[in-house]
Order: C-alpha cells, then sequence, then structure tokens
C-alpha cells in the first residue's frame, strides 16, 4: 500500500512540476511578449509639431532676421536642420491647415473657395474639415499613439446642431484637446484696426461708427448682422476643453498661459507612451495681444513682442521634452500656416510679418511671400546639426511623414499630396519627390512651381497675380487680403516665368523672346497642370456661402443662448 501511495505521490509531484514548468514557460513568453511589444513602442518616435500663425519667414533669427529675438527657435535650427525653401499649400488659415492635417490640397476636401471668404468665418457656420478626411492624428491615433492639439483648431465645429461636434478635433483623431475652435479675430479683443470693418467701409463707403448705428436703427434689415457681428467676441472667442466651452469669451493673455500649462500637462501624462502633441500657436496672429512680461520689450512694437513671446513658448514646450528625458525620442518640427500679413495696419503704421526677400504675403497664393514658410526639425541621433535642405518641401509633408515614422499606412483609397521627408532627414536623397507643386488661390490655380531634377533649376509659372493697391504698394490695403479672380487680379497670357534658384524674390520674369528655354518649360507646366487637374472630384464646398453663414442653431454657447458667457476654473484633466 505505502509503495503504491509513493508512485501516487511521486506521480501528482510530476504532473505538479510539468504543471509548473508550463506556467513558468507560459509566464516567460508572455512577458517576453509583453517586452517586446513596449520596446516596439519605445522604439516609436514621439512627435511635437509647433505651428505659428501668420508668421513671416523673415521674422526668424535663424532665417534672417537680426533684430528680433527668437533664441529657442534658433536653437532648433542649430540642433535639427532648417527646411529652406518649405511651402504651404494655401495663403490663408483655413485650407492652409486642412492641408497640414490631411497631407492633401485642400481643394480636393472641398476646404477652399473662390467663391466670398476663403477661411471659416465663424464657429456658428456648418462648414468644416469633413468626417471622410483622415488625419495623420485619426491614424496614429490606431496605431498606440496618444494625441493631442492645444491651440488653435479653426476647422469649423458643428453640422447641424449646437454641440454635435461632427468637425472637432475629437472627431478627428485627436484624444485630446483644449484651446480655440475658431481663430483669433480682432474682435476678441478690439483694437483701432478691424479688418471686418475696413473691408465694409470700403465696400460702403461708411465709419465703423456709422455702420454700428445704421445696424441698431435698420433693426429689422440688419438684426442678424448685428447679433453675428456686434457680438463676435463672445460667439467665436471662446476656449473648450474637449467637448466642453471653459471660457466664452475668452481672455487672450490667460489663455496664452494655459496653453503652456496643457502642453506641459500633457507630456508629463504621456511620457511612458508613444504621443503627437500638435501646439497651435495663437501667435502671431491679430489683435497681438501679448503678456505683461513681453509688452514692449522687443524693437518692433506689438508685433515684434508677439513674436519674442511666441519664441519663448517653443523654448518653453521643448524644454519640457527635455526634461522628462525625451530629447533623443521626439522629433520636433516648427513652422508657420502661411506667410506674413502685409496689410494688417495699427494707427498707419506696418503691424504684420516681414517674408524678407520674398515677394508678397499672407493670402497671395503665388508668390513666395504668402507660402514659403519657416521650417525647423530637431530630430537627435538621426538629423545632422545645423544642417540645411534646400530642396523644395510642404506643410503636406509632415501627413506622410509622420504615419511612415509612426508605424501607420498612408489611406490608398485617395490621393495624398505630400511626400515623406525621411529620405532627406536621414540623407538618403539629396532631392525632394516633389516634382511640381501647385499653389492654388481658392480653386484657382494661381501659379506652377516645376523643380527640373536633371538641370537642378527650379521654374516658378504663374497665370495669374493680385493687383496691388494703391499703385506701386506692396498688397492689397483697399481688401486687408488679396482676392483671386475677378477685377482684383491680373491674368497673364502668356505667363510669368520666374527661376528661383537665381532669382528667388522673383524680380526679373524671364521673357519668351528673351530665355531660350520659355516656351519648353511653360508647355511642360501647362502639361503639369492638365495631368493634375484630372486628378480633382468635384466635392463638397465646405467654404460655400450657405456653409460659411452664421447659423444662431448651432452656435456654441456655454449658457443659455443668447446669453453666452461662462468662465470655468482650469482643472488638471487627463485625455
Amino acid at each position: 500500500i505505502w509503495n503504491e501511495q509513493r508512485k501516487l505521490l511521486a506521480a501528482w509531484r510530476f504532473q505538479d512540476n510539468v504543471e509548473a514548468l508550463i506556467f513558468s514557460s507560459f509566464t516567460i513568453i508572455l512577458c517576453l511578449k509583453l517586452s517586446s511589444i513596449t520596446n516596439a513602442m519605445r522604439s516609436k518616435p514621439n512627435f511635437v509639431l509647433l505651428m505659428a500663425d501668420d508668421l513671416g519667414i523673415g521674422d526668424i533669427g535663424c532665417f534672417g532676421n537680426d533684430t528680433i529675438r527668437t533664441p529657442n527657435i534658433d536653437k532648433l535650427a542649430i540642433e535639427g536642420v532648417k527646411l529652406t525653401h518649405h511651402l504651404a499649400a494655401a495663403p490663408v488659415c483655413t485650407p492652409s491647415r486642412a492641408a497640414f492635417y490631411t497631407g492633401r490640397y485642400p481643394v480636393r476636401s472641398g476646404m477652399d473657395t473662390s467663391v466670398g471668404p476663403r477661411v471659416l468665418m465663424t464657429l456658428g457656420g456648418s462648414g468644416g474639415l469633413p468626417r471622410n478626411e483622415t488625419t495623420f492624428a485619426k491614424i496614429l491615433q490606431t496605431h498606440g499613439y496618444s494625441t493631442g492639439i492645444i491651440g488653435k483648431w479653426h476647422q469649423g465645429l458643428n453640422c447641424e446642431t449646437r454641440n454635435d461636434h461632427c468637425h472637432h478635433p475629437l472627431s478627428h483623431g485627436f484624444h485630446y484637446f483644449y484651446g480655440m475652435p475658431f481663430t483669433l479675430v480682432n474682435e476678441c479683443q478690439p483694437w483701432s484696426h478691424s479688418p471686418f470693418y475696413a473691408r465694409l467701409s470700403s465696400y460702403l463707403g461708411i465709419s465703423k461708427n456709422f455702420l454700428i448705428c445704421f445696424v441698431l436703427f435698420s433693426f429689422l434689415f440688419f438684426l442678424n448682422w448685428f447679433i453675428r457681428y456686434g457680438l463676435k467676441q463672445y460667439w467665436d472667442c471662446l476656449v473648450m476643453r474637449n467637448h466642453e466651452i471653459v471660457q466664452q469669451p475668452m481672455d487672450i493673455q490667460r489663455t496664452t498661459l494655459q496653453i503652456l500649462v496643457e502642453a506641459h500637462q500633457f507630456i508629463e501624462r504621456n511620457k511612458n507612451t508613444p504621443f503627437l502633441l500638435f501646439v497651435s500657436l495663437l501667435q502671431v496672429h491679430t489683435p497681438l495681444v501679448s503678456t505683461e512680461k513681453f509688452i514692449g520689450k522687443s524693437k518692433h512694437g506689438i508685433y515684434g513682442d508677439n513674436v519674442e513671446e511666441m519664441d519663448f513658448m517653443v523654448g518653453s514646450v521643448v524644454d519640457a521634452i527635455d526634461h522628462v528625458g525625451l530629447k533623443d525620442n521626439t522629433l520636433i518640427y516648427f513652422t508657420s500656416d502661411q506667410g506674413g500679413h502685409l496689410e494688417i495696419k495699427d494707427g498707419g503704421s506696418q503691424t504684420g510679418g516681414w517674408n524678407g526677400i520674398y515677394r508678397g504675403g499672407k493670402g497671395m497664393a503665388g508668390w513666395e511671400g504668402g507660402i514659403r514658410v519657416p521650417a525647423v526639425i530637431r530630430w537627435p541621433n538621426v538629423i545632422v546639426p545645423n544642417s540645411t535642405i534646400d530642396e523644395p518641401t510642404s506643410l503636406m509633408d509632415i501627413y506622410p511623414t509622420v504615419v511612415h515614422l509612426g508605424g501607420g499606412e498612408l489611406p490608398n483609397d485617395r490621393i495624398i499630396d505630400g511626400r515623406s521627408l525621411v529620405p532627406l532627414l536621414k540623407n538618403q536623397t539629396s532631392h525632394s519627390e516633389h516634382e511640381f507643386l501647385f499653389h492654388y488661390c481658392g480653386t484657382n490655380i494661381h501659379a506652377v512651381r516645376w523643380h527640373q531634377r536633371e538641370s537642378g533649376a527650379i521654374w516658378k509659372a504663374h497665370y495669374m497675380t493680385p493687383v496691388f493697391y494703391p499703385e506701386g504698394a506692396i498688397g492689397c490695403y483697399d481688401i486687408i487680403i488679396c482676392a483671386c479672380e475677378g477685377k482684383h487680379v491680373q491674368i497673364h497670357n502668356p505667363p510669368l516665368l520666374f527661376e528661383l534658384s537665381s532669382d528667388p524674390s522673383e524680380a526679373k520674369p524671364l521673357l519668351p523672346y528673351s530665355e531660350p528655354k520659355y516656351e519648353a518649360v511653360i508647355s511642360r507646366i501647362d502639361l503639369a497642370v492638365a495631368e493634375h487637374q484630372k486628378t480633382i472630384i468635384t466635392v463638397p464646398q465646405q467654404l460655400a456661402p450657405l456653409n460659411n453663414m452664421w447659423k444662431f442653431w448651432i452656435q456654441p454657447c456655454c449658457g443659455k443662448f443668447p446669453f453666452c458667457w461662462c468662465d470655468e476654473a482650469s482643472s488638471d484633466q487627463k485625455s
């Protein structure tokens, strides 16, 4: 009996040992698997994308400015690479940012127009980035990234009701949002120059005060106008955290400081997982409100103060990355959404940006000053420090770049116009993948750039250019932002032609009778335009007048409409 019991006990022990061995093996395999997943996640770079608003390429020290102090952006350039031929896909905010988010010309998503304003004019409109567009955030979200946007959105909010949030950042792949769903406008903090009233005054020939009185006393006819524009500060100048309005109307100085707090908190919360953070700065869009620390500190008035504050904010975000030990595994990108706004004045003096040697500015789709923007990328141990890329690149290129590096794949059901910057950043090639870049003003192609690789020439043909006013001016001071068609543009037939490698300021047009290559170059560009236009599919126009019109029933409101006033204390909320 004892022998049988010993045999049975031995069998049990053997079985226990086998089970323990199996369990241990399973545990080891599971740990190795989890470890490999963790290592794979850690090997993915983080992305911090910073975008200024209306910043001129000539406003930054590392791009030639020696009077405005931008030490933090200059340091990024020293530690990384400077892109000297970086181009916006549009010369105004809404379409340029739509192209940035989607990697596609804005005409493909319906986020541009030649009929009426080329930007979203109100939070109470129904236009916005369509839900069927796939942003880089949406792709990275599905590959384990925490995604956040802090600052300006300006891609729409609602479609049919006050809280449907169909165009909200959280509907486009972002886990977290804090900031302005709209954009800064002068009415957020009125000053002596308002483009809105300037435009009306130029059309109607009346003063601002008379206009307000006329609106008030012509109640029936102008009721909608008064509610919409007389209370613009309350309707559009608001701050949201995710889906909740936390301040309406906003305090610009307080929001500026809170943007930094939110950026630091997002980095701290997500430091142990891959993340993409887009810091969409409010600077340097009018009304150029700076915090007390920067008021009167620059040599260039309120604009210079705002630029120097913007540089400080860039440095603060970069320091937050370095402080948590993520410097070596984080790609940091800084740029502007388009060129500086030349026509902005206050009291008769110039208050807009400076675009350096480049002709034109914000709103001008063809001239370099409207679309050539500063750009710097830092990525330690990958990018050669203090280097330069002079090849033509685009804001649209960020889309395939972050998708590729984040382990995602580009959508195969649509055309992506951006090209990955990775080969250029890693010195795997010396040439940009862009052969042609099309410069839209609204839905019209105003100019085309041809990078002729075999010769190294960069040709640029202008089919239309804006008519400057007054004569001899450098901008459209009568209508504040240059228009895209009609009496406000000059059609060129034959087109104006420039070779940008030798004439980057577009000062000397090449003439058909003096440039031997003129006909061949224009013929090749014309063919490229025809081929490109075949790829453009008609889609709903998000900026059409009906979509861009204020509708009281979809106007966001933190109170009981129309009493939209609130100011909730900031709180640390996790994404």
